[in-house]
């Protein structure tokens, strides 16, 4: 297959190796970008695959509570402009307000009653991007109960009481004083806006990203020419980091670095007298994704002239 300039760019973008190292990898690939991503870190020439280019969705992410129950919304639009329309924030508000009822489903939640209106939400969308001139979009919706303790929210980049740019829930089960467990929800939620950690816990992980990482692991330490049980200790040493690295329970803690949440959490529970458990979380980041389309726009000058 022949390598283009283009999957060479894209390559080095996502993961920041040098150009030369980009197109061997390619070359060694068959031109498959996410073999190549794996060759490069498998190389250690690439630490991670980042995303090329900025995300083309702009707009907000919005979060409302009932009791023990929450949700969290993203809502789309094509420039950040609308982000600081008021109507536009008090649409996202009132289907934050309409997702508590509907449990994540994004269909359900456009046909839902918009509060206060005797339209449905898909109805104020279709009516906002009327009003406001600019096309909007219900990109995701979702929600978390228990039935005693509380479910945390925290929103990051807030430009208004529950609208931001990153959206956060953490559910934690709990006996005690049900305050206390939304106050120290709200940390668990601050971290994870902060981190963005793949799963619960090592359980929750999906399998595939683990055994990709098992591979590339395995294949760095193969290389240092070390005899097979080494090479195995060393891959079960990396794979134990890594779990420290993406999942929220054996994660550093970041307002108490000494101790992992499981541990903080444990902590607080002894602190409250009562047993605390961490259920799960949701973090809805604007935008993630979505790939920004890259336009050169003396291009489009040019071409406009030239019709």
């Amino acid at each position: 297959m022949s390598i283009t300039a283009a999957m060479v760019k894209e390559l080095r973008e996502k993961t920041g190796a040098g150009m030369m190292d980009c197109k061997a990898a390619l070359t060694e690939n068959n031109g498959d970008m996410e073999a190549a991503i794996d060759w490069l870190r498998t190389k250690g020439l690439a630490k991670a695959a980042k995303k090329a280019g900025r995300v083309a969705a702009e707009g907000l992410v919005g979060v409302a509570s009932e009791g023990t129950k929450a949700a969290v919304v993203e809502l789309n639009s094509e420039t950040d402009f609308v982000a600081r329309n008021e109507a536009f924030q008090a649409l996202v508000a009132g289907t934050s307000k309409a997702a508590l009822s509907v449990d994540g489903d994004v269909e359900a939640l456009a046909a839902a009653s918009f509060p206060g209106s005797d339209k449905t939400v898909e109805g104020e969308i279709k009516e906002a991007i009327a009003t406001i001139g600019e096309n909007m979009s219900l990109r995701r919706a979702a929600t978390l109960a228990v039935s005693k303790g509380a479910v945390a929210s925290y929103v990051h980049g807030s430009i208004a009481e529950g609208l931001g740019k990153i959206g956060v829930l953490v559910a934690m089960e709990s006996e005690g004083d049900a305050e206390a467990v939304n106050a120290f929800g709200r940390k668990i939620a601050m971290h994870v806006a902060a981190t963005n950690p793949l799963s619960l816990g090592v359980e929750d992980l999906d399998p595939e990203v683990v055994d990709r990482e098992r591979q590339i692991f395995s294949e760095q330490a193969r290389e240092s020419g070390k005899p097979d049980n080494i090479i195995e200790k060393m891959v079960e040493g990396r794979i134990r980091k890594f779990y420290e690295e993406v999942t929220l329970t054996k994660q550093a803690f970041v307002m108490d670095p000494d101790k992992t949440v499981e541990q903080a959490v444990e902590a607080f529970a002894k602190d409250l007298g009562s047993p605390v458990k961490l259920v799960g979380f949701v973090r809805f980041a604007l935008g993630e994704g979505i790939e920004k389309e890259e336009t050169d726009f003396a291009a489009e000058v040019a071409a406009a002239v030239g019709n």
